[in-house]
């Protein structure tokens, strides 16, 4: 059986930002959170385990069988995955993946020093815990990708996602600098004279994962500089 389209219903939502994130919390249990650049995480509400689909995976906790597509089968392919879900039929399928190091070559070695960060030392305690081979490929990946403006941001917000995974996993690491991928503080706001004002990253003698097991904050709450990836809002039924 293959999943029709349907015209859906209203959904209403409230929307507040919070420190860095722009969040959108609806209510039927569903809330996006934006960083306001290039990644946003959707979370929802336990009941919604396992009776979820499409690009974003089935929410059953199994990661084998998240390329399910629309028919129901579950594929290797990132290719017939994706054109599974497209939105118009009409739409021609995509037949091939670009890989943009080949593309941009230039981009290439560039790419492999900047995210070589996740590999060293200073993501040492978590490379137990999570593996950074994955997100390497990924972010030498992005960062080839992005070569015109906000080429930074690919490279960070790939670097952000490992750092996101780590948090996840008890493994707290601060690895943004004044010079690096630097976050600015809330009151300075992200215009063009965005400096750095607050202490170092992280402040001496802050631990901020006794404070904050799961990495994460109560909704509301400001999102501090110098809090690990992975400090976004908490959903009221986690």
């Amino acid at each position: 059986v293959v999943i029709q389209r349907d015209v859906g219903h209203h959904v209403s939502y409230t929307t507040r930002e919070v420190g860095q994130y722009l969040v959108v919390e609806s209510s039927v249990g569903v809330i996006v959170i934006w960083d306001k650049r290039t990644t946003v995480f959707i979370k929802l509400a336990p009941s919604y385990e396992g009776t979820v689909c499409g690009l974003c995976g089935n929410f059953d906790r199994r990661s084998s069988n998240d390329f399910t597509t629309r028919d129901h089968m579950v594929v290797d392919s990132e290719l017939d995955f994706g054109n599974s879900w497209k939105e118009a039929p009409t739409c021609p399928d995509v037949s091939f993946t670009p890989e943009p190091c080949v593309l941009r070559p230039h981009r290439l070695s560039w790419a492999e020093k900047q995210c070589s960060i996740l590999k060293s030392r200073v993501f040492a305690v978590c490379h137990s815990k999570v593996d950074p081979k994955p997100f390497y490929e990924a972010c030498v990946h992005d960062s080839c990708s992005c070569d015109t403006g906000g080429d930074c941001e690919c490279f960070c917000s790939a670097v952000a996602s490992y750092a996101q995974a780590c948090t996840k996993e008890g493994a707290c690491v601060f690895w943004r600098t004044p010079d690096l991928c630097r976050e600015c503080p809330p009151v300075l706001g992200r215009g063009p004279h965005c400096g750095w004002a607050g202490p170092p990253y992280p402040p001496k003698g802050w631990s901020v994962c006794s404070l904050f097991p799961s990495g994460e904050l109560l909704l509301g709450a400001r999102v501090a500089c110098g809090l690990p990836e992975g400090s976004w809002p908490r959903a009221p039924w986690i």
